[in-house]
């Protein structure tokens, strides 16, 4: 009985304010009568120009810009990504591609309409701060997978083999520095600054991209993708050093007058390093 009351009040409820509404629509129809002197003539439009100017009315909000472009970049990037694993080549490697698509390498070069359309220039910042969001999610993620146990016992060998492969790259780009420095080098710089941060160039990894590729291959937990890993955080580590360097040389004018600035940057990774060396030691105890 009790199923049958709520369904008895259901449609009786229904219908009596679906008959009231129905009573106001009639109703109010016979007021349009009295407005015929307020009556504005419409232009003559399809309902596809209709369309379109309400969609290119919609997308001058940031939110519906930022909206379409992710839409864009997951389905191209899904779409290089899928072609890449058909070759037996890693994923990341075809959203890189797919970057290089959207870009203003083919995109912008080709189609520049559609290209400052998908990505207008004001939309930029917001799209480059929504991309470091998911670069530090990704990141933390592939920190979250990482054996602390296996880094420390790796952490020797691991410093030996990244700045072996540090300096061969790095002397490859000062060696090319003295080919390219007549025609590329910036005007009042000198060959040093221009040979080392070309040095620095060649020998920086790409630690997000292969983070992904070890992740893709399921070797985060291993010995060898926590090598891997362990050396490209080095690398980097090691080269932003060097950068720091370059660019104290690069505003000092000389290596002699620089030191001062380079002793400063070391004796503050040494601090810093100090400082928080009792938190990562406590951090691997918990994890151990």
């Amino acid at each position: 009985m009790k199923n049958y009351r709520n369904l008895l009040f259901y449609i009786i409820t229904i219908g009596v304010f679906g008959l009231l509404m129905y009573f106001f629509v009639q109703k109010g129809g016979k007021l349009e009568l009295n407005k015929t002197s307020e009556i504005v003539i419409l232009q003559n439009s399809t309902s596809g120009q209709q369309f379109l100017k309400t969609f290119h009315q919609n997308l001058a909000e940031p939110l519906a810009i930022l909206l379409l472009q992710v839409i864009v970049i997951l389905l191209t990037a899904r779409l290089f990504g899928y072609l890449c694993k058909k070759i037996a080549q890693p994923t990341v490697i075809g959203e890189i591609i797919a970057g290089i698509f959207l870009g203003p390498s083919f995109l912008g070069l080709f189609f520049p309409d559609l290209s400052s359309f998908l990505f207008p220039y004001r939309s930029l910042g917001n799209l480059q701060l929504f991309s470091q969001i998911g670069l530090i999610l990704f990141m933390f993620i592939v920190g979250m997978e990482l054996n602390l146990k296996v880094i420390r016992n790796c952490a020797k060998d691991a410093i030996v083999i990244s700045h072996a492969s540090i300096i061969i790259p790095f002397a490859l780009g000062m060696g090319l520095a003295y080919f390219t420095y007549r025609n590329f080098a910036p005007n009042n710089v000198k060959f040093l600054c221009y040979s080392l941060f070309l040095g620095v160039a060649m020998s920086i990894t790409a630690f997000p991209v292969l983070a992904r590729i070890v992740q893709e291959r399921g070797m985060t937990k291993t010995t060898l993708g926590t090598m891997v890993i362990t050396c490209a955080a080095i690398n980097d580590i090691s080269a932003w050093c060097i950068l720091a360097a370059v660019i104290a040389i690069a505003k000092a004018g000389s290596f002699i007058s620089s030191i001062y600035t380079i002793l400063l940057a070391i004796s503050y990774v040494l601090v810093m390093f100090k400082l928080i060396r009792p938190f990562l030691q406590r951090l691997g105890n918990i994890y151990s």
